[in-house]
């Protein structure tokens, strides 16, 4: 039995065209917001899980591993091996909450913020030159844009 795997088996509209080079921008756009980041956490040995797992914790001091778990969807058992590293290596501090000793509330560290500002600023760059040329109203279509298309599925 042989299933054709091909995505396209009527002609294409104007509008799937249009959705296909959108979906075409957005990986080449992905593939490159990520790729200085990347050289820098290649030579920690840490990954992109490192990269959002400092990232949020940053934005977010205190937060609990479960609200963390939440943002990141992974699992606990990628996420406890991530944290062990970024804890071993002095970029995260766990501590108990002081109203539920359950409770692990995360802090980045000094030499954690360090490491997210190296991240974020060569991301941040690419974000300020890309918008750089926008007029004002289109800013505010690609934030737009951008919100509508988290978490939304058919």
């Amino acid at each position: 039995m042989t299933t054709d795997l091909s995505p396209i088996s009527k002609p294409i509209s104007s509008d799937e065209i249009a959705d296909l080079e959108t979906i075409e921008l957005l990986f080449f756009a992905y593939r490159d917001f990520i790729s200085d980041p990347d050289l820098i956490l290649q030579n920690l040995d840490f990954g992109r899980a490192h990269h959002r797992t400092l990232y949020f914790v940053s934005r977010n001091p205190g937060m609990t591993v479960a609200e963390l778990l939440s943002i990141l969807k992974i699992t606990k058992q990628s996420l406890a091996r991530v944290l062990r590293q970024l804890i071993d290596s002095g970029y995260i501090l766990q501590t108990e909450g002081k109203n539920d000793r359950r409770k692990r509330l995360l802090f980045v560290t000094e030499k954690g913020k360090k490491l997210v500002l190296a991240l974020s600023q060569p991301q941040s760059n690419r974000i300020q030159k890309a918008l750089s040329s926008l007029e004002p109203e289109a800013k505010k279509n690609v934030i737009e844009f951008l919100n509508a298309m988290i978490g939304s599925q058919k």
